[in-house]
């Protein structure tokens, strides 16, 4: 590894909730520098969420966050010519952005609405247990039980 590693820099919470959490959501949001925009999808979305279920958009938001993060994932590693699918524990940082990326990946695969709309849909349907955020979640889980034979090359 040439260099140093790059230094982990601390983001601000976000404006109206005060919440790193949701900061770094938005950060994940983001497409080409548009914070304002990704912000005020966000936002939107929160404002959807209370409406539909009459409860805290962040009490919701961070169920679906539980729900969503895998505790195991596979990562490709070669042994004597063979190549292997060794199954890891995710750290917290890793997890956190992993849960992000799916719910918004499933949010922007469904089609015929406003990102604010879908992204509640996803979060209230993350949090009810039934989304494709969490189909991708249980996928991961499961390929990574059916490799546990290989857990050993781990080290």
């Amino acid at each position: 590894m040439r260099g140093k590693p790059a230094p982990k820099r601390k983001i601000q919470p976000d404006v109206r909730y005060n919440d790193l959490e949701i900061a770094k959501f938005i950060n994940y949001l983001m497409r080409r520098g548009k914070k304002s925009v990704a912000q005020r999808v966000v936002y939107d979305c929160f404002d959807i969420v209370k409406d539909k279920t009459q409860q805290d958009p962040r009490h919701i938001f961070n169920k679906a966050m539980k729900l969503v993060t895998p505790l195991l994932e596979v990562r490709g590693r070669r042994v004597g010519g063979a190549n292997y699918q060794i199954p890891y524990q995710v750290r917290g940082d890793r997890r956190f952005m992993l849960g992000c990326r799916w719910m918004i990946e499933a949010a922007r695969s469904r089609k015929g609405k406003p990102m604010a709309e879908k992204l509640a849909m996803e979060i209230i349907d993350t949090a009810k247990g039934e989304s494709a955020s969490i189909k991708k979640k249980l996928d991961v889980q499961r390929m990574a039980e059916s490799n546990k034979a290989f857990a050993h090359f781990a080290r």
